[in-house]
């Protein structure tokens, strides 16, 4: 079991994680992504262009259809994105954007020329490109940015603020292991880019050394002793055989990693491209986030006046699009104010309809007017239904005959009686019903047979006489139709046959 740290270890690892996320925070950040529909080899450029700009940028960021550029302003803030690189692509040319956040400005390129990873690295004999190359930010390298001119002295800036910047006395040689180059041509105003990678190898010796020192043993029998390998250095072919000379010769001022590279020895730095390579043109320079107004232009020239001119344009139409944005504020107040008076006026109208509560004080003909005089024209059909029996029969009806005219209907009562309803469980499932209540002959409601029925049975009911059917007959109350085209001798049910009958 392994000891554990003390004190003195847990502060300074904590000290060392806050020192790496404090310089992560304030080195440039990038997402590199496109808009619209673009090929299978501008995609792959972008993935490449992604590979360039590791570590610090989106390594496998993931565009949707319905993603608009301001999804990925919202999202660059928190994760403190600087740079975005936006290619596009039309039908004559593809192109980038370089754009600078929050608040701009924007350079349009043309992309020219573009070659890929895969076809520069499959162009040269020996390649030289390992995932330890991206642990670290590339060198940046300028080349012809000290020209005059607005434009030339903005995009050196851009280009330099897209890197980390690296302090000469503090750098570890060690972490450098890859360049990005950067060259302007002012005769074509064409910018060339170009990746490499670094390699360092030590000078002052013989290849045969060189060849010692990397574990690489040549082929010894043709030589007769060991002092033609060290002093010819025969035996190595052409790409071995590289040239080194004073525009790659330097003095290590510390320890580089590799066989022979030590410090104060001369080594030569080498080159070795990884791509891609891409060769890109200005159009123009927006002062805002892919947005303002132009600040340069490679193709359209206007002059003094048609720039004042356009400016008083843009500022006519930002400050109608500032009235309308007022006009509707106020209409939506006006209209917030309009609903809440009817929702008001609503809540008051359901009150009213409302019955009173039993505590509150108020006169129920106020609340509902109508109600007494319903209930009056109600008695007062009930009472000539008494008045006119009584003139028809001669006698006074039974209390049973009129039930609604000997009860008053109180306020919010129905005007139909409810009848009580039995359960299962009192009828004591089909059980005989109680006796009827006596009933005078005449009194509505009296059938014959309705005195002894019985719940869910069946009564039959008497039809009258029976009478008697004899053979051949009809029922009384039943006419049989006659048959005028039946014959004699046909049999029931079946035609005859046209001809001669049966003898």
């Amino acid at each position: 079991m392994g000891k554990s740290k003390t004190k003195n270890q847990k502060k300074s690892r904590a000290n060392a994680i806050h020192l790496a996320q404090e310089d992560f925070g304030t080195v440039p950040h990038s997402f590199v992504f496109h808009r619209g529909q673009i090929g299978k080899n501008v995609s792959q450029l972008i993935v490449d262009m992604r590979r360039v700009m590791e570590p610090y940028t989106a390594e496998s960021l993931k565009v949707r259809k319905k993603n608009v550029l301001k999804d990925f302003a919202a999202v660059a803030g928190p994760l403190g994105v600087t740079h975005f690189l936006i290619f596009t692509k039309t039908e004559n040319s593809v192109n980038l954007r370089l754009a600078r956040l929050p608040r701009g400005p924007t350079l349009h390129f043309k992309v020219s020329q573009y070659s890929l990873i895969k076809d520069v690295v499959s162009s040269l004999k020996r390649h030289r490109m390992h995932d330890q190359q991206f642990t670290h930010h590339p060198l940046l390298v300028l080349n012809n940015f000290g020209m005059p001119g607005m434009h030339v002295k903005l995009m050196a800036t851009m280009f330099q603020n897209m890197f980390p910047s690296i302090n000469v006395h503090k750098v570890s040689l060690n972490a450098i292991k890859r360049c990005v180059m950067i060259n302007y041509n002012p005769e074509t105003q064409l910018i060339d880019f170009r990746h490499y990678s670094l390699k360092v190898v030590p000078v002052g010796m013989s290849k045969g050394i060189k060849k010692l020192l990397q574990e690489k043993f040549p082929n010894m029998s043709k030589f007769e002793d060991i002092s033609e390998l060290l002093m010819k250095g025969a035996n190595l072919s052409e790409s071995e055989a590289e040239l080194d000379g004073d525009h790659n010769t330097t003095e290590l001022p510390q320890v580089y990693a590799g066989r022979g590279n030590m410090k104060a020895q001369q080594s030569a730095v080498r080159l070795i491209e990884i791509g891609p390579r891409m060769t890109l043109q200005l159009i123009k320079i927006d002062e805002g986030m892919c947005e303002g107004n132009v600040l340069y232009h490679a193709i359209i020239e206007k002059t003094e006046a048609e720039i004042q001119e356009m400016l008083a344009r843009k500022q006519k139409k930002l400050k109608l699009k500032a009235e309308r944005k007022l006009n509707q504020e106020r209409n939506v107040a006006v209209k917030k104010e309009q609903r809440d008076e009817n929702k008001k006026r609503s809540l008051e109208g359901i009150k009213k309809k409302l019955p009173p509560k039993a505590g509150e004080e108020g006169d129920s003909d106020a609340e509902d007017p109508g109600k007494e005089e319903d209930q009056a024209a109600a008695d007062h059909s009930e009472d000539d239904e008494v008045e006119y029996y009584r003139q028809a029969v001669g006698q006074e009806p039974d209390e049973d005959m009129f039930p609604a005219s000997k009860r008053k209907k109180g306020p919010g009562k129905s005007p139909h009686p409810f009848k009580k309803r039995k359960h299962s469980s009192e009828r004591g499932g089909r059980m005989d019903r109680g006796p009827s209540r006596d009933r005078t002959p005449g009194k509505r409601g009296d059938r014959p047979g309705m005195k002894d029925r019985k719940f869910g049975v069946k009564k039959e009911r008497t039809m009258g006489p029976k009478f008697k059917v004899q053979k051949g007959k009809p029922r009384p109350g039943f006419k049989r139709k006659p048959q005028s085209n039946a014959k004699p001798n046909a049999s029931r049910g079946f035609k005859q046959k046209r001809g001669k009958g049966r003898q």
